[in-house]
């Protein structure tokens, strides 16, 4: 690698050379590497294009279920969200065992009990896990969506950010077809709790049953406030809410 010294900056590629900005300024080096050709027609590289092809996929397929929940997910991600989910995707597809490699799917990986494993549980914030923000059980009954919430005490039950004084439960119901992309969901009222020790039962009931032929996703959101003046102020952004993919169907 070498260094450029000129007073023309140029950051393009001239020949077999490739200019381009570094920390240590303008830099200037040889091209390398496979070409995107013969990446694509050299029988050597098979295995390579199958990755590749599955792996977008895979992306593809995280980028539709986010995309499906944005009005969920929007203030309950962190920011591997994307690549964490890719990756999972990527394990659903390993459970499809009747296509070729190269051409497995996740809507095949996702009509099996293993392929619906590697779902259920995902946290899409992961600074802030469902298990840790939530400590007491919940029942979903999954013809409806309906969660269920049994004696919550909110000082108590949940694990409480500094600075929140209260906190609000939602529940999701998607029915989502990977093969065709049509998507429905359907989000239960939200139930806003001041954070004390007073013990109610919460119930999250979507407004409605979605319709279509896909598969069944059921999430659980907790997100916290902080009261001021009569307001309540999302808490740090939703940098502690909880957002649980908690069952696949």
């Amino acid at each position: 690698m070498a260094k450029l010294k000129s007073l023309i900056k140029v950051e393009e590629t001239l020949d077999d050379l490739t200019f381009y900005k570094g920390k240590e300024g303008y830099l200037v080096r040889t091209k390398g590497g496979v070409s995107a050709n013969r990446i694509k027609s050299d029988p050597a590289f098979a295995r390579t294009r199958e990755n590749g092809s599955e792996f977008g996929h895979c992306a593809t397929s995280g980028k539709i279920l986010r995309r499906a929940i944005i009005n969920l997910l929007a203030d309950a991600k962190d920011n591997r969200v994307t690549s964490r989910l890719t990756q999972v995707m990527s394990k659903v597809k390993n459970s499809d065992i009747t296509s070729v490699r190269g051409q497995r799917q996740v809507a095949i990986g996702l009509a099996t009990p293993e392929g619906r494993a590697h779902l259920i549980g995902f946290d899409f914030n992961n600074n802030a896990q469902l298990s840790s923000v939530l400590r007491s059980d919940f029942t979903l009954d999954s013809t409806t969506g309906e969660v269920t919430i049994v004696d919550l005490t909110p000082n108590h039950d949940l694990g409480i950010p500094g600075g929140a004084t209260h906190v609000s439960f939602s529940a999701g119901f998607l029915d989502l077809d990977f093969s065709s992309g049509n998507k429905e969901l359907q989000v239960s009222p939200i139930v806003n709790l001041p954070i004390n020790g007073i013990a109610s039962t919460v119930t999250l009931t979507p407004t409605a049953v979605p319709s279509g032929t896909g598969n069944q996703f059921y999430f659980l959101k907790v997100a916290f406030f902080q009261e001021v003046n009569s307001i309540q102020y999302p808490l740090n952004n939703g940098a502690f809410n909880a957002l649980q993919l908690i069952e696949v169907l």
